[in-house]
């Protein structure tokens, strides 16, 4: 890791990042109210943003000001740029103030996120034909190194 620069004041415990098709009216619903429940301040998208607020300039300002973050990492995630581009934040938050970062594999293997197959190669060939390579490239190394850390799967028992 990077040398970590002083953090800015914290806000949230945590900041959970999911696509919302896959995961939001199911786990993370669960998982929100599980951990607010256990009294965390939790930032999710829909819960949170003021009306009114720019949501890109209000989600990046929540990950910084969110202690860690969960990923939940499902068959979509890789098809929304907007998943991946916080991904990315989450991931300066984490080389540059020491934030932790916490995946959960939903419904996807490790390796496949890693190695990007199945429906992570799909919206991989679609975002270069959209983006250009070196977008994908940082999406893609993003990807590599959230699935090198050590988080949990769905088929955990």
């Amino acid at each position: 890791m990077a040398s970590v620069r002083e953090a800015p004041a914290w806000k949230f415990h945590v900041f959970l990042s999911f696509r919302g098709e896959d995961t939001r009216n199911g786990f993370t619903d669960h998982l929100y109210a599980a951990f607010r429940g256990l009294g965390f301040a939790v930032f999710r998208d829909d819960e949170e943003l003021e009306r009114g607020e720019v949501i890109a300039l209000a989600l990046l300002e929540a990950i910084e000001v969110s202690l860690c973050s969960v990923v939940v990492l499902s068959p979509r995630y890789a098809s929304s740029r907007w998943c991946l581009n916080e991904l990315l934040k989450i991931l300066e938050s984490r080389a540059e103030f020491g934030r932790h970062v916490l995946p959960i594999f939903y419904d996807v293997d490790p390796s496949d996120v890693r190695h990007q197959r199945g429906s992570f190669a799909d919206a991989f060939a679609k975002h270069v034909e959209r983006f250009g390579s070196c977008e994908v490239r940082r999406w893609r190394q993003a990807l590599k190194d959230v699935a090198d850390l050590s988080g949990w799967t769905s088929k955990d028992k």
